[in-house]
């Protein structure tokens, strides 16, 4: 296939990954609820069914955990079985599956058996949903060993990390932004790999301070780094949560000397947390303040009405900011609205 650019929204991305990669291995399998004939609640399945048939894609019962027990049986049996969850809490069901079996089987066969299998979880907030349907669950599966776990921010990404996510020889947590689903960029599907799993990119050069971010909360950091006039901020997106790249976050925090994470999950014992603990060992005689994170609430997700309280944005990353001490800068209160 020769590769070209085109605009694309992270949905085709997707949708684009699992035809190829249909297309390219026998061995792949899509399923999951909803995902055949109508092509997934978000579309990212369109059109499979019909250009592959019923053996290559098709519809389960609503069983979550019986949907990844059959993925662990034919992972097992030389396929490369790619699973939706539909929505982020209804995976809590084959949670037992996933951390017994799916994460453990390589170890528990001391290497003779691994599974090669993705389960995609559309997942976090900004849609408008209720419960149930807007949980940040990625630190359950990073907490996870046998885990691998993916989370794309841009359509390149959605499209690239899916293609070696399904070519991964370990079990992949592919979570999803929903927020993200309908946002469009510049993507490049093709027949080659993306060589970058595992490995943490730069969205934006800085100087003062590293915005730290992945999945629905890049645009966030990008957003606060654009209205921070006065402060040039670097932007660094995870991409991938676990295989985690000490290098290049760490790298960049060395260069900054300042250090402010972003999730949009609840912040008690979240992935923000292990990362702050990461960057404070490694780089503490680097920095010139705490490292701080924004976060979303310690609660149950709230009701739509109130999701635009509950989640992070620029506001609250350019206040974390306000108070990494920059002595040498002048106030920064003008950034956030407030008045001293």
């Amino acid at each position: 296939m020769t590769a070209m650019t085109m605009t694309m929204t992270m949905a085709q991305a997707l949708n684009a990954a699992l035809r190829d990669a249909l297309r390219d291995d026998s061995r792949v399998l899509v399923f999951g609820e909803d995902v055949g004939r109508l092509g997934g609640v978000f579309r990212v399945t369109d059109g499979l069914t019909a250009e592959f048939g019923e053996e290559r894609c098709f519809d389960t019962p609503l069983a979550e955990a019986g949907i990844v027990g059959l993925a662990v049986g034919q992972a097992m049996g030389g396929f490369r079985p790619v699973v939706e969850m539909q929505f982020d809490a209804f995976a809590y069901p084959a949670f037992e599956q996933i951390v017994s079996h799916v994460a453990k089987l390589r170890n528990r066969t001391r290497g003779r058996l691994a599974l090669p299998m993705v389960i995609r979880i559309p997942y976090a907030g900004g849609i408008g949903g209720v419960e149930h349907h807007c949980d940040s669950s990625e630190a359950y599966y990073a907490h996870t060993p046998g885990l691998k776990v993916v989370t794309p921010a841009t359509p390149d990404d959605a499209y690239w990390l899916l293609r070696d996510a399904i070519a991964d020889p370990d079990p992949v947590i592919f979570m999803e932004p929903k927020r993200l689903y309908w946002t469009k960029g510049e993507t490049t599907p093709g027949d080659r790999r993306a060589g970058g799993f595992g490995q943490a990119v730069v969205r934006r050069e800085g100087r003062d301070a590293t915005l730290i971010a992945y999945g629905p909360s890049v645009q966030v950091a990008l957003q606060a780094a654009e209205a921070a006039d006065g402060l040039s901020l670097e932007v660094v997106d995870l991409r991938t949560i676990v295989p985690f790249d000490d290098a290049t976050v760490m790298a960049s925090v060395r260069k900054t000397g300042r250090c402010v994470v972003i999730q949009e999950a609840q912040g008690f014992a979240g992935v923000g947390a292990e990362i702050a603990a990461r960057v404070q060992e490694r780089c503490f005689h680097s920095l010139a303040a705490p490292v701080l994170r924004v976060s979303g609430f310690d609660i149950p997700y709230p009701p739509p009405i109130l999701e635009h309280s509950h989640l992070p944005d620029a506001d609250r990353v350019l206040d974390a900011v306000e108070r990494l001490q920059f002595d040498d800068q002048p106030d920064l209160l003008h950034l956030t609205g407030e008045t001293s």
